[in-house]
């Protein structure tokens, strides 16, 4: 899901990134890591958190906020 945020954050063509959808992406994303992180071995869990951390940075910067 992460990977799907970071398509839709993509400048293709000279197409605008569909930022609605990379939002909606990250909350998703999110939401199955939160759901199943309990059961994930510590370094799956670090290495999740810090994708799910530069999707995040790169959906801010963006959007340019």
């Amino acid at each position: 899901l992460a990977l799907a945020a970071h398509a839709y954050m993509a400048r293709d063509e000279g197409k605008e990134p569909d930022l609605a959808a990379a939002e909606i992406a990250i909350d998703v994303a999110t939401a199955a890591f939160e759901r199943g992180k309990e059961r994930m071995r510590p370094e799956d869990r670090l290495s999740i958190t810090q994708m799910l951390t530069e999707t995040r940075l790169m959906f801010v910067k963006g959007r340019g906020l």
